[in-house]
């Protein structure tokens, strides 16, 4: 429980606005972890500041496994009944994570450069050729991330608009849609559980092919296990990359001068991404729950064994303690230790290849339309609203 004369917030603070990080982050910021009354299940602890999200997200003692199922304070209507990979804690996550952590390692997403380049030229031209104006979301920044996830999954492409349909309404916040929701859950692990079935009767060196032959000391995958960690695999592989390049494109466009600082130094890319990665907050609210499994000192509050807290990282990213000048984007920030990723054991697995996509993505288009913008005010781009993640609906540009 909260100390006597705690103030409890409702949260989240207020209605998402675009790329807007509510102001009532730097506040509660500095007044170090708070309590707060989430949409669902009661009461938890926020932590907002850089250092306490490091420590609730790397410290084992704060349990995701301990949430699941269970009616815990949180922003989605629904209660996680499908144990995934991000539900679970060492050593069954571990067990899991290294099934294909050789797929995501920053060697061998190096190796598929050529191909992403290909992937993305492909895109472009297609777009190009179509004419201006065109709508970047649907044309470039959507497709790519989806096509790279499926050649390397093996899921067949032309598929995409239904996995993508069921994955927007999977990470709906609306409870009016609940039934749509538990639909699109049972339509992509049915998907799954055919493409599974598919690689049990012909075997493939895919990476879904891979996890259906994987053994881990002598154990298979339980079929279970198989469908959800493709399903997440698929999701998380396409979803969070196609909304934050598309809204790194938008903030660009939307303040020409950082556009056109990279039209006139390219190799600032690289260290583009970082920064807008720190800057642009990707969840429309904090993460997903962690239960302390005994007591925990965090930021000199003490959270009792048993208490939820939920983290916000891109709150945690606009630490002034940890990052200078931390509402401003500086593409010549000399240290940039974001979290961006997430940190501890649930750092992003898909990490390298999010931002090597990203990274081609962006320099590609300021290499070959460096003319780019918007083809409508900046205020009247469409969002997706009650999503769990940010990202524009359609994003209308012109060269």
């Amino acid at each position: 429980m909260t100390a006597t004369g705690d103030q409890v917030r409702t949260y989240p603070f207020g209605p998402v606005e675009a790329l807007d990080l509510d102001p009532a982050y730097a506040t509660v910021r500095d007044a170090g972890l708070v309590r707060v009354e989430m949409p669902y299940g009661g009461q938890t602890w926020l932590a907002t500041r850089y250092e306490d999200v490091k420590l609730v997200l790397a410290d084992q003692r704060f349990s995701r496994a301990e949430t699941f199922g269970r009616d815990v304070p949180r922003v989605m209507p629904g209660i996680e009944e499908d144990p995934s990979i991000l539900s679970m804690d060492p050593p069954e996550h571990s067990r899991l994570r290294k099934l294909v952590a050789k797929a995501f390692t920053a060697r061998h997403v190096e190796r598929l450069r050529p191909r992403v380049q290909a992937i993305i030229d492909d895109l472009l031209d297609k777009m190009i050729a179509d004419g201006s104006p065109a709508d970047l979301a649907d044309a470039f920044t959507w497709p790519l991330p989806i096509i790279v996830i499926c050649e390397l999954l093996g899921v067949p492409v032309a598929d995409r608009d239904d996995f993508r349909r069921w994955t927007d309404m999977i990470l709906s916040l609306d409870d009016s849609e609940m039934t749509e929701i538990a639909a699109a859950r049972d339509n992509i692990q049915g998907y799954l559980a055919r493409l599974i079935a598919q690689r049990r009767a012909q075997p493939t060196d895919d990476l879904l092919g891979q996890l259906v032959a994987a053994r881990d000391e002598g154990d298979r995958l339980t079929e279970q296990e198989l469908i959800i960690f493709g399903v997440t695999l698929l999701v998380a592989g396409h979803e969070t990359t196609a909304n934050q390049t598309g809204n790194f494109v938008y903030l660009l466009l939307r303040q020409p001068k950082l556009w056109h600082q990279l039209v006139g130094d390219p190799e600032l890319v690289t260290a583009a991404i970082e920064e807008l990665s720190r800057y642009v907050p990707l969840g429309t609210s904090g993460g997903f729950a962690r239960i302390a499994t005994e007591d925990v000192e965090v930021g000199g509050r003490l959270v009792r064994k048993g208490e939820s807290v939920v983290v916000q990282m891109g709150a945690a990213n606009r630490d002034g303690a940890v990052f200078e000048r931390p509402d401003e984007i500086d593409f010549a920030r000399e240290t940039n230790p974001h979290i961006a990723f997430g940190h501890g054991v649930h750092h992003c697995l898909g990490a390298p290849l999010a931002r090597l996509e990203m990274q081609l993505a962006l320099g590609t288009l300021v290499r070959r339309l460096p003319g780019l913008r918007l083809a409508v005010p900046a205020d009247d781009v469409t969002w997706r609203a009650d999503r769990l993640i940010r990202g524009v609906r359609a994003l209308p540009v012109a060269w």
